[in-house]
């Protein structure tokens, strides 16, 4: 793995290489939210494009993996790529505002995310057990999968509920625009702290 960043830009370059998957990802955190997504899962391509949109975070990913055998290294593969992005390119996390809270309604579904940028890794999901095939052969599970490997390779505090929903893909885009929001909310730079670690602790 190779990786590069820059603190005053705040951005990420990484690549991962493995037997299973070969990623590339870079992002900026202070983008607009433009994308350009190839993971070889168009359900999956869709959401990361809807990840990016909502957080303003610019992301390119590219995604050689072995979706023949099903997309869980994939889909769990980027969301440790991703994560990894995302702490290197917050780096001291100096200013931010380190939490983020979203309700994201989709039509008929309501989910709450919320995200503490602690440096303590965690995740609480509170959704379906599995919901087959919500975009080609896209297993709900894999929600949690990625959002897993998200959380604990950024090294945040992520709770995820579907507070209630039926359609497996609005539930799905619930999620991923609420961690967007609430991403979103916790990296922005408070201008009154903006030198400052926001914990007691001076270390997140």
């Amino acid at each position: 793995m190779s990786a590069t960043e820059s603190s005053s830009n705040r951005t990420a370059s990484i690549e991962r290489d493995t037997a299973e998957t070969k990623v590339r990802l870079y992002l900026n955190l202070d983008g607009t939210g433009q994308s350009t997504i190839n993971t070889g899962v168009p359900f999956f391509d869709h959401m990361l494009t809807l990840f990016s949109k909502h957080s303003k975070i610019d992301l390119d990913v590219t995604v050689d993996g072995d979706i023949e055998v099903d997309f869980h290294h994939t889909v769990e593969d980027t969301g440790i790529v991703l994560g990894q992005a995302i702490k290197q390119a917050l780096g001291e996390k100096r200013g931010i505002n380190r939490y983020g809270v979203a309700y994201l309604p989709m039509d008929e579904t309501l989910a709450r995310v919320v995200v503490d940028f602690s440096g303590r890794p965690f995740l609480e999901y509170r959704g379906p057990e599995s919901i087959a095939n919500i975009g080609g052969a896209f297993n709900f599970t894999l929600v949690e999968e990625f959002m897993r490997a998200v959380a604990f390779n950024a090294l945040i505090n992520l709770h995820i509920e579907i507070l209630y929903g039926r359609d497996g893909h609005h539930m799905a885009e619930a999620v991923f625009k609420g961690l967007a929001r609430s991403v979103d909310s916790a990296i922005q730079i408070d201008s009154r702290i903006a030198d400052v670690i926001p914990s007691t602790k001076d270390v997140l």
